[in-house]
């Protein structure tokens, strides 16, 4: 059985209270941020306005998700960010635990009809904004490997998934506010990664969030 290697922490800071989209922190501001920060990479990205979300549906990035050596996508993502999966003969993740980054809660996942959704695997950088802020521009196989790269996925709870739709970090922050910083971080990867841009809004929203962790690494 062959899985893609990443290297990604599985449990991320606990939970904060919920917030809509407030930049609130609760600690104090520290120094100033290092070369390789996030911060300074918010720099190098464009700032333009959103194209129109003309011709947007999902097939633009691909039918579903990728196989790799016979394993699908999601399953790869669950085996990554569930501790104590259990995987089946046909790459299928049956169970496991998942310490969601966007609530802090702890759900445990069993694979199931009317269970599977309570654990979903979320675009960090929503397709549709991809799509609005640079991925028309991007070859067909590139749209496939941006809906599939580990960098640009994560394992969330469903509801919180659902709750963020396509927006973008103007209009929805995870509720557990630690963990924001480490969201903001990997948008920033992505759209770097795959030369997309920002909005003025989007922009200024990862910027308040990083001044609070100026000192917060890009993921690799």
């Amino acid at each position: 059985m062959a899985w893609l290697i990443v290297s990604e922490p599985k449990n991320p800071a606990p939970a904060n209270e919920a917030g809509g989209v407030s930049t609130e922190m609760t600690s104090a501001k520290v120094e100033a941020p290092t070369a390789g920060s996030a911060l300074n990479a918010l720099d190098s990205v464009a700032v333009k306005g959103r194209a129109p979300k003309t011709d947007y549906k999902r097939s633009q990035f691909g039918d579903g998700w990728q196989l790799i050596s016979g394993c699908d996508t999601r399953n790869i993502i669950l085996r990554r960010d569930l501790t104590n999966a259990i995987v089946s003969d046909d790459c299928k993740i049956t169970s496991g635990t998942l310490n969601d980054p966007y609530t802090g809660k702890i759900i445990t996942f069993v694979r199931g009809e009317s269970t599977s959704a309570l654990v979903q695997i979320d675009h960090v950088v929503a397709l549709s904004n991809a799509w609005q802020t640079g991925a028309q521009q991007l070859s067909p196989n590139q749209r496939v490997a941006l809906a599939n790269d580990p960098l640009e996925l994560l394992a969330v709870d469903g509801s919180a998934n659902q709750q963020k739709s396509d927006g973008d970090a103007a209009t929805w922050l995870p509720p557990n506010k630690p963990f924001r910083c480490q969201y903001v971080a990997r948008q920033i990867a992505v759209k770097i990664k795959y030369q997309l841009w920002m909005t003025i809004a989007e922009k200024q929203a990862i910027q308040t969030v990083l001044e609070w962790c100026p000192n917060q690494t890009l993921p690799a």
